[in-house]
């Protein structure tokens, strides 16, 4: 897991709950805002497996030529 994948998945889950606490606070402001974060973190952390998973192919690609 790489940075990115970890901050994003932090910040999914702080927009989670930005969204529980302004459904108790009947605030749909902050709801947007949590849904905004949650997306956010989650485009986040899908650049970042994309980014660890090209990664991984450039390593097995030399990996073979070496062979």
């Amino acid at each position: 897991m790489n940075r990115d994948e970890l901050e994003g998945k932090a910040q999914a889950l702080k927009g989670q709950a930005k969204q529980v606490a302004a459904h108790l606070m009947n605030t749909p402001a902050l709801h947007d805002e949590g849904v905004a974060d949650e997306v956010a973190g989650e485009t986040q952390e899908a650049a970042g497996l994309i980014r660890r998973k090209v990664g991984q192919a450039i390593e097995d690609v030399g990996r073979a030529i070496k062979k």
